[in-house]
């Protein structure tokens, strides 16, 4: 990892370390972020009495901590593995392999244009410091094939990033699902059911996925580049369904999946 954080982290912050040493009563860890020791009480291990702290960490594991307190005059940083819920784990392991990611970008063109991975690396990160990491950066770029040129890195560069972009990082999407239920009692029910679902796919623009699920009962799902455009496209397709069925003194009523 050549991405090193200047300073110490803030309390309450999420660092990724590597244990170096299990004691009978704490753990010692390397920061790898930051390149700074830490301390786990065994206190802040796991909720509950321990019977064996080696049950739970050992040396060269990779564990997400919490920051608790920082003395910066003695160099103490006091953490706890307890504290880090599965969700705030997986965001912070998440961060780390975009990061790991974007590294392997760079190292991977710094071979193709004759350079050394660590001068690429301190070249691009100099011109990518209004972004807030090195992967948001290429991410962005992977949908705009002028940004890296526009934000001052040499075109020579510039190129091969872009093309080892394509290959690592595809645009991100969301997806979100719901079920509309339509009952319709009239005669032409089936072409009325036909159309309401048309023009659902033409208000989605086609973006939308529908499949029967028997019953009158309807799966719908669209996917999007963020949740925004995803619920616009959603409301829109879900509006004209239920519009057109309405209209045609039938009922459709919309839900969307917990999940």
């Amino acid at each position: 990892m050549f991405f090193r954080k200047q300073g110490f982290p803030d309390e309450s912050d999420l660092v990724l370390c590597t244990v170096t040493s299990v004691q009978f009563h704490s753990v010692f860890v390397d920061i790898d972020e930051y390149g700074k020791g830490g301390m786990i009480h065994i206190s802040e291990i796991a909720p509950g009495r321990i019977r064996n702290i080696r049950d739970f960490v050992k040396e060269g594991k990779k564990i997400v901590c919490k920051v608790l307190r920082i003395n910066q005059e003695k160099g103490y940083i006091d953490l706890s593995l307890r504290r880090v819920n599965e969700s705030e784990k997986r965001r912070k392991i998440d961060e780390i392999k975009r990061q790991q990611n974007a590294e392997k970008i760079i190292e991977l063109a710094a071979g193709k244009v004759g350079l050394k991975t660590e001068q690429l690396y301190n070249e691009v990160s100099e011109k990518t410091r209004d972004f807030a990491s090195l992967y948001e950066c290429f991410e962005a770029a992977s949908k705009d094939d002028k940004l890296l040129e526009s934000i001052g890195i040499d075109k020579k560069y510039a190129k091969i990033l872009d093309e080892i972009i394509k290959q690592r990082i595809k645009p991100s999407e969301v997806e979100i699902i719901g079920k509309l239920k339509i009952t319709v009692f009239a005669p032409n029910g089936i072409n009325i059911v036909k159309d309401s679902l048309k023009k659902a796919e033409e208000a989605a623009k086609e973006k939308i996925s529908i499949n029967y699920l028997g019953s009158g009962l309807y799966r719908f799902m669209v996917k999007a580049p963020d949740y925004k455009e995803a619920e616009k496209l959603m409301k829109n397709a879900t509006e004209s369904a239920i519009s057109h069925v309405t209209r045609h003194s039938g009922t459709a009523e919309f839900a969307r999946d917990s999940a």
